[in-house]
């Protein structure tokens, strides 16, 4: 924790200190360009929660210096396979993709986090905590960020711009008075690491269909914790953290069959699911980026993977800015990122609204699709390009 007093001015102010807040922290550092990166936690993620990255993220973090390092800690994964029951609905590979990173890389958050945080202090940047904003103002020359620190402590800071990357709550697009529109999924989620016996090869992600619900279960990195899987199910009513019983009966109901026993749940929660899109990605002198602009279902795990590309994208705008370029520049911005936005809300809200058909025949209707359709080369290919986000080049 960094609870140095702060100063009273500074040229960029950056709230929220996930994955997107790092990488534009980055990008700022990089450039010479001042700011402070302030967050509410008095530490860093220490769950997993999101844990896949995806092709696209790999290349935006290989310009950062930052792909091998992760690689090296995540296991990769190149292919995606749906099932209902125990009988294969569709296979995709990403070995074919045109990339270096022709599969998904399966790493946690906080060693996402931690990977980018380390960069963050080469770069010569820090992240000041626990500093909860409670106030954005913004005027014609400069924005006045109003926060507390973790003695309960009023202070101010004036900078050129701020950007909000402090999630589905934010305080930046609240007060920048920018709308969040959308809709919540009346499914419950399940969101679990375990250790567990399990019949499919770590070398693939698994999304199973029933008329229980949507599970997916995908092989961890499993280097101090032996057969680490993440596991995100539907439930009409999730318990609050859900144990090696309940993760157990929905692999027993939804699952392969075969061989399948929970030993032990590392981490567990229960959230609902969002899928919504900032009216607006700025508001004069304030932006938005990751959670704070996009929230949108699990499936697919496109959620972190497009805040740290709009971040990437982002930090140097603002940079040029800076230097003296148009601020005009900024609305490019929203003009690419926004698109690629509604995008993966309308493609993961179509991949969760199929996944999660209960009536009988809408099921057999859509299996009998599925598997014909990927069994074209040309769509499975389609497919792998998309999940793996390339198409946001």
């Amino acid at each position: 924790m960094n609870t140095t007093p702060l100063p009273e001015t500074t040229t960029v102010v950056i709230v929220g200190a996930g994955p997107a807040g790092l990488t534009a922290a980055i990008t700022l550092a990089d450039a010479g360009v001042d700011f402070l990166l302030l967050d509410r936690q008095a530490e860093g993620a220490n769950t997993s929660r999101a844990a896949v990255v995806h092709a696209r993220t790999l290349e935006v973090l290989e310009e950062l210096g930052l792909a091998e390092d992760l690689i090296g800690r995540g296991i990769v994964v190149p292919t995606f396979r749906v099932y209902d029951g125990a009988r294969t609905l569709a296979k995709i590979e990403f070995g074919g993709l045109p990339t270096e990173y022709p599969y998904t890389l399966m790493v946690p958050q906080d060693t996402t986090e931690e990977v980018l945080l380390d960069r963050l202090h080469k770069a010569g940047g820090q992240v000041h905590r626990p500093y909860q904003v409670t106030r954005v103002v913004d005027g014609k020359d400069s924005v006045t960020v109003e926060y507390t620190d973790a003695a309960g402590v009023a202070g101010s800071i004036r900078a050129d711009y701020v950007i909000g990357t402090d999630g589905m709550h934010s305080v930046v697009r609240d007060q920048a008075r920018i709308g969040f529109t959308g809709d919540s999924y009346p499914e419950s989620f399940v969101l679990a690491d375990v250790r567990m016996t399990w019949p499919i090869a770590r070398s693939e992600v698994a999304l199973h269909l029933s008329p229980e619900g949507v599970t997916v279960v995908a092989p961890l990195p499993d280097h101090d914790e032996p057969n680490r899987y993440r596991v995100v199910a539907t439930l009409d009513q999730a318990p609050e953290h859900p144990t090696a019983e309940d993760i157990q009966a929905i692999l027993d109901k939804r699952g392969p069959g075969g061989d399948v026993k929970v030993t032990e749940v590392l981490w567990s929660s229960r959230f609902r699911v969002h899928h919504r899109v900032a009216d607006r990605y700025r508001s004069g002198r304030i932006l938005l980026a990751g959670d704070a602009a996009h929230v949108h279902s699990p499936a697919g795990g496109q959620g972190m993977n497009t805040g740290i590309q709009d971040a990437a994208f982002l930090g140097p705008l603002v940079a040029r800015v800076v230097k003296g370029e148009p601020a005009a520049l900024l609305d490019t911005y929203e003009t690419t990122r926004r698109p690629v936005a509604l995008g993966v809300v309308a493609f993961t809200d179509r991949m969760t609204r199929m996944a999660t058909l209960r009536p009988r025949p809408a099921r057999l209707l859509r299996n009998t699709v599925m598997s014909l359709a990927t069994r074209i080369p040309a769509v499975r290919t389609k497919l792998a390009f998309r999940i793996a986000e390339l198409q946001t080049r």
